[in-house]
Order: structure tokens, then C-alpha cells, then sequence
């Protein structure tokens, strides 16, 4: 029998942003709870809360000081259990992100690890002295020369005991050290009693980077940048598979039928993916990976290219294909770190956004794996209409802004052109509920400003709206609840090398669909040359007329479904 979670569809939420019930401007538990039956009507079957833990917001909650408690800018554990108390009564499950390959510097661990060499947490995190013969403190004397993230160096210098640690991204999340068994075992601890509690399972925050190559080599120098790309140190480390694996025996192991275990991990590869969701290894469930939302980035990270969709369509088949047999795919568009799906693949004008909308959300829930759907995705929520720097809020767009026009000489233009359109603040803006004053999100000023279209794009205009996004991606949701293909399919690409149109077909015994998505505001006839699927049943299609002769008005998407003898080939 299948696990559970192959019929499943995430939905992530973003706290901060979702909704405000306290009126300070800031998402909340009870914001949360208050919007269960919008999540529940639109039939997802998980949620997916992004950290709510105590934190000082260096890098809005990724940075945690306390694990087992709930920051006051959300609510407290009592809010949090009616909360899952509430889920489940709905009949859905509740994951939590799960932060463990950094901590925040206020947290009791990294305050005891930094109060003394020689005390019993110092080895619970990474530090180094200055390189040989520098004088520490200094530019050139960090330990190595790996970058941070979020810019700058991946070393700060601590003046009071004269030693570097190590941070790959905020200078405020010191990275864990899972050398040391100490720190697995207290990790452990932490997430089993998070299970205990009722929680479903975790979705682990850049886990595959908690194995660092311990001799933690200099990287080469392969540009002009002062610190280089630095990732062959630290991403899928000798140790992770035996890491994730004792994770599993430690914490999982007994519960592996209910809960759902998902990996973000930049850098992965097809074969290493295969590897970390492979059943038999006992790793995690299934992974994030990145590659689909590099292809419209060139090598120059502040020039805006246009999406290739035969690139596009290169790489998810490639990861279609090489988990077909072994191992499950994550799907998604966008996510807290990624700007809005119709904007950046689609067509958010007025006069295209809900049809592109709903032709992103057909091609993604099609394909073979979990789909993830973030919050505001399911109403067609935009990118915002950011200005200046000032505009922003996210410590990524902010440092990387910084770094480029300081340091390599861009023009403060061509980079906020850039931010505009892929910053993770485009992501983060208020969830839109409703047409009335901050779009029903709080009833004081919000963290970041809400969209201005919420007048007009909002959830209550659409929960009885027939043609609305939210009433389709219902439908969405619904099929792969129904028709198995959908989850177990066979998945074969069609027109790899056509520019315009997205095509593919899935196949289990025999049922077979057939995909289509326009991914352009002109009318295109698909030239697949197989005349029954022209009289094949149109299970869905996202416009009111049902195209002709498979030719696809501007950004229409079709499934089709037709009954094949088990021997015949597509």
C-alpha cells in the first residue's frame, strides 16, 4: 500500500504573514485557527507552518532561540495544541519546520558555547582560530574563505575568547556542529517531544548542509569575489546520509506510517535524491530541490533572462524520470523564498492573471510527486510593486542589495530591478482575505505592506465564485484525490523542444491523461499527432470553451483522459 502522503497536497503556511488576529500587525496562531475552514473547503490535506519557535527575527524565525516553546509573536503552547487540535479534527495533519543546521546566537547552546574555551558546549558549534599567521580579527585571517549566504564572509570573529564560528548564512545563525553526538542526541530529544505532542512530521530547513567536510578546506578561487562560492565544503557532507539515517532510527522509527518527513536541500542532485528518499534507507520522505527555479537565472545573478520553457521542461522531466522508479518528488512553484508563480512563469495582468494562474497550478499538480500549494497561490495572489530599498524587509535582499552596489559596482538600479521581481519579500507580503481596510489580514499596520490589488484579488470574492482560482484548485486537488493515475501514473514528456506549450502524459494500467499548458498569451495548436485524444473525455480545463482540435487559447491548460488496452503505447 502506498504511504499516505503520495495522495497528499501540502499547503505551506507563512505565520508572520497569514493573518493578524491580535491586531499588532503580525500573523499569528489564532489567525491561523480562525482560517482552518478556508483551508479544509480547499481539501489540502496537510499544513506546513513555517518556524513559529522563540527568535529574535534576524531572518524572520529561521533563526531559533528556543525549540520547544512558542514565540510570543505568535501565541503559546496552549494555542499551538488547540491549533493541531483543531487540523485534525478537519481531518488534516501539521507539520513543523524543522531549523537544525543553525541556531540563533541568543539561543542558552551557542550563549554557553561561547562563554569559554574550554567549556562543555564549545564543541556543540564550529569554531576555528584565525588562519596561520594572520592576526585574527583581520581581513584574510578567517579560518577559510567560504562565503555566507546572505553575503560576506561564512566566519565571525569573536573578540572575546579570539576564535571564528562558523555561519553559513546570518552572521546571527551559528551553524551546529553534528560532529558531535551531544548535539544530535539534544536534536533528537527536541523533535520527538514535538511528536508527542501531535505533530505530523517536519519539513527540515537546508538539511542537507549539517555535514561539514571537516577539514573544512579553502575553496577555489574560481572568481573576482573577495570569499567564493564555498558549497563543496558543506553540501551533502561525508556524513549526512549517516546523519539522516540515525535521525530516522531515533526519532521516526515506529511512527513511519503517520508522519511525513521532507528535505529542503540546495545542491541536491537527482542521484542524491534517489538516494536520500530510497524507502529501503531510511532516510526522509522526499526532497525540495532547486534546480527548476534557477532556470530563468543567468550566471550574472542581477540579469533578468525570460523563462526558456524547454529548459523549464528539461529539468522537471529530468527529476520526473530519474525518481520514477525510486524515491518521490516534491512539487512546487513558489514557496517563502520564491516570488509569486504568476508572476514570475505566468501572466499577472488583469486580463490574464486567473487563466495563468490556473494553468500553472494544472501543470504542476499533474506531474508525479507531493504538490505544495503556499499560501495565496491558491487565490492568485502577485508579486508586490516594490520601490525603493527601503521597500524591502527580507536580510537576504537587503545584504545582497548591499554587496552589489558596494562592493561590485552595480548600479542601484539594475539591482533592485532584479529584487523587484525575484526578492523573497514578494512572497512574504499579507495573506489577502477580503476587500476591506490591510485586506481583512490585521486591523493595525501590517509587518510589510499588503498588496494594493487585494481590493480586487482577495479569498472572499472567491470561496463562491465558480470560475474563481481557489474553486479550481479545489477541483485540482480533488482529482488526485480521485483518479490514481495522478498519483501513480507513468509520466512521459511530449514536445520537449516546443517554446510555448507544456505537454505530458500520465499512464497507469489502463487510464491515461493527457497535459497540456499554453505558456503564452497567443492561441497554439499542439501538434501531437494522435487524433483520438481530440474525442477523449476533457476532465478539466481552466476557460469556458474546450479547445478545438487541441489548439489552446492563451494560457489555457486541458487534462484529458481516454481508456487504452494495456498494451498500447502512447
Amino acid at each position: 500500500m502506498d504511504p499516505w502522503w503520495k495522495s497528499a497536497v501540502v499547503y505551506q503556511i507563512y505565520p508572520r504573514s497569514f493573518a493578524d488576529a491580535n491586531g499588532d500587525g503580525v500573523g499569528d496562531l489564532r489567525g491561523i485557527i480562525n482560517h482552518l475552514d478556508h483551508l479544509a473547503g480547499l481539501g489540502v490535506d496537510v499544513l506546513w507552518l513555517s518556524p513559529i519557535y522563540p527568535s529574535p527575527q534576524d531572518d524572520n524565525g529561521y533563526d531559533i532561540s528556543d525549540y520547544q516553546n512558542i514565540d510570543p509573536l505568535f501565541g503559546d503552547l496552549a494555542t499551538f495544541d488547540e491549533l493541531i487540535e483543531g487540523v485534525h479534527e478537519r481531518g488534516m495533519k501539521l507539520i513543523m519546520d524543522l531549523v537544525v543546521n543553525h541556531s540563533s546566537d541568543e539561543h542558552p547552546w551557542f550563549l554557553d558555547s561561547r562563554a569559554e574555551k574550554a567549556g562543555p558546549k564549545r564543541d556543540w558549534y564550529w569554531w576555528r582560530p584565525a588562519r596561520a599567521g594572520m592576526e585574527p580579527g583581520t581581513p584574510g585571517a578567517e579560518p577559510t574563505n567560504w562565503t555566507a549566504a546572505f553575503g560576506g564572509s561564512a566566519w565571525e570573529f569573536d573578540e572575546e575568547t579570539g576564535e571564528y564560528y562558523l555561519h553559513l548564512f546570518s552572521r546571527k545563525q551559528p551553524d551546529l556542529n553534528w560532529e558531535n553526538v551531544e548535539v544530535r542526541n539534544a536534536i533528537y530529544t527536541m523533535m520527538r517531544w514535538w511528536l508527542d505532542r501531535g505533530v505530523d512530521g517536519f519539513r527540515m530547513d537546508v538539511i542537507n548542509l549539517i555535514s561539514k567536510d571537516t577539514s573544512l578546506p579553502d575553496s577555489p578561487v574560481a572568481s573576482t569575489k573577495v570569499f567564493p562560492d564555498s558549497a563543496a565544503g558543506y553540501v551533502n557532507g561525508p556524513r549526512v546520509h549517516e546523519f539522516l539515517n540515525e535521525m530516522h532510527s531515533e526519532v521516526f522509527s515506529g511512527r513511519d506510517d503517520t508522519v511525513l518527513t521532507v528535505g529542503e536541500m540546495p545542491g541536491v542532485t537527482v542521484e542524491e535524491a534517489i538516494r536520500f528518499t530510497d524507502p529501503r534507507r531510511r532516510e526522509i520522505d522526499m526532497v525540495f530541490q532547486f534546480d527548476h527555479v534557477w532556470a530563468d537565472r543567468g550566471h550574472d545573478p542581477w540579469k533578468l533572462i525570460p523563462l526558456q520553457l524547454t529548459n523549464l521542461k528539461a529539468i522537471l522531466g529530468r527529476w520526473q524520470a530519474g525518481l520514477a522508479e525510486q524515491g518521490w518528488n516534491s512539487l512546487y512553484w513558489n514557496n517563502h523564498d520564491q516570488p509569486r508563480a504568476v508572476s514570475r512563469y505566468g501572466d499577472d495582468s488583469p486580463a490574464h492573471r486567473v487563466a495563468s494562474a490556473k494553468m500553472l497550478g494544472t501543470v504542476l499538480h499533474l506531474h508525479r510527486g507531493t504538490p505544495y500549494v503556499y499560501q495565496g497561490e491558491e487565490i492568485g495572489m502577485t508579486n508586490y510593486p516594490f520601490g525603493e530599498i527601503d521597500d524591502f524587509r527580507d536580510i537576504e535582499s537587503i545584504g545582497q542589495y548591499a554587496e552589489a552596489v558596494e562592493q561590485d559596482g552595480r548600479s542601484p538600479e539594475e539591482v533592485l530591478a532584479v529584487l523587484r521581481s525575484r526578492g523573497r519579500d514578494n512572497a512574504r507580503t499579507p495573506m489577502q482575505w477580503d476587500s476591506s481596510a490591510q485586506g481583512g489580514f490585521t486591523t493595525g499596520k501590517p509587518w510589510l505592506p499588503v498588496n494594493p490589488n487585494y481590493v480586487h484579488i482577495n479569498a472572499a470574492a472567491q470561496h463562491d465564485d465558480a470560475d474563481s482560482v481557489y474553486r479550481y484548485y479545489r477541483r485540482l486537488i480533488e482529482l488526485r484525490h480521485t483518479e490514481p493515475a495522478v498519483v501513480n501514473g507513468d509520466f512521459t514528456m511530449l514536445l520537449p523542444e516546443d517554446e510555448r506549450l507544456y505537454a505530458f502524459t500520465r499512464r497507469l494500467d489502463a487510464t491515461e491523461l493527457l497535459v497540456i499548458g499554453n505558456f503564452t498569451d497567443q492561441t497554439v495548436k499542439a501538434e501531437i499527432h494522435d487524433a483520438t485524444w481530440s474525442s477523449a473525455e476533457l476532465l478539466l480545463t481552466n476557460l469556458p470553451n474546450p479547445p478545438a482540435d487541441l489548439t489552446l487559447a492563451p494560457w489555457q491548460a486541458v487534462i484529458y483522459r481516454r481508456t487504452v488496452p494495456h498494451w498500447s503505447q502512447s
